[in-house]
């Protein structure tokens, strides 16, 4: 029932893998095929697409669901409705920013010093509709200009200065950029046009779906740990375990001792795992987690 639209580009590895191990494994003839599918009754079309162009399709209403970035909404001005912030980018689990970058030898350290400057600054980007709306709202003069990529390399003989997005930043310090401003911390998004949100079936199809999204996403981050504990331990190791909500605990079998298994971060569970070890746990199991639904 549902028509869905999934990024091509540098989201798209990411995606894919996403939905494979949330059980909507998205199929296709080739690697270059814009038209999918997905083995679920929910879902009766796929389309991979530009990112760019998916918050606009999805306002359309030719599309009902999709994926891309806040940094596109936001350029494109779509309106559409976001279900989820999903906690994935291109290459890392970290929002991208769209940041305003100059050269480092430059006077310029904020939007007020670029206001101040009165002659027209030259700006270089991917996102001309945010940059020319950001530069409007702080008084600043500025000739915007198109960039198709490599856009931190116009500065300084295409360009005064750059907006661009960046996970970590080493692209624009090689380039020999600092960022002075930052427009937009920009999360991947589930997002659905509006009218089909309102739909009460699909609506109930959308949610499923995030649901089984978020949760795939959640298990990532954690696993499930059991252990046997002696009775005159339970205290000890009950003082180490962090729980979502309490530990499960049952009585083993001759009153000798108690099972316990709990869920925690993924990444505490090398300091865990010994601590609970020393406090009197025994047969440990950690155990990885395919989806956590709230």
């Amino acid at each position: 029932m549902l028509r869905l639209v999934l990024p091509k580009g540098s989201l798209e590895k990411a995606t894919l893998e996403l939905f494979k191990e949330a059980d909507l494994e998205v199929r296709r003839s080739s690697d270059v095929d814009y038209r999918a599918s997905i083995d679920d009754p929910r879902v009766v079309d796929v389309r991979i697409l530009r990112p760019q162009e998916i918050p606009v399709y999805i306002a359309e209403g030719r599309f009902d669901l999709g994926i891309t970035g806040r940094d596109w909404i936001e350029e494109r001005d779509a309106s559409v409705e976001s279900l989820a912030i999903l906690g994935y980018s291109k290459a890392t689990e970290r929002p991208i920013h769209v940041v305003l970058a100059v050269p480092n030898d430059s006077s310029w350290n904020s939007l007020e010093d670029l206001a101040a400057h009165g002659a027209p600054i030259r700006v270089a980007t991917e996102y001309p509709g945010l940059t020319a709306r950001t530069m409007a709202a702080a008084g600043i003069t500025a000739e915007v200009v198109l960039s198709y990529g490599a856009t931190e390399a116009k500065v300084p003989d295409i360009a005064d200065c750059v907006v661009e997005i960046t996970e970590t930043g080493r692209a624009l310090r090689a380039a020999g950029l600092k960022v002075i401003h930052t427009l937009l911390v920009s999360h991947t998004e589930l997002i659905a046009n509006r009218d089909a949100a309102a739909d009460p079936v699909k609506r109930h199809a959308m949610e499923q779906l995030r649901s089984l999204l978020l949760g795939t996403l959640e298990a990532r981050t954690k696993v499930l740990v059991k252990l046997n504990v002696p009775a005159d331990r339970l205290d000890d190791v009950l003082a180490l375990l962090p729980s979502m909500r309490s530990p499960t605990i049952a009585e083993l079998s001759g009153g000798v001792g108690f099972a316990l298994e709990t869920v925690v971060a993924k990444a505490e569970i090398n300091i865990l795992i010994p601590a609970l070890k020393d406090a009197g746990a025994s047969d440990l199991l950690e155990i990885p987690l395919a989806k956590i639904i709230h």
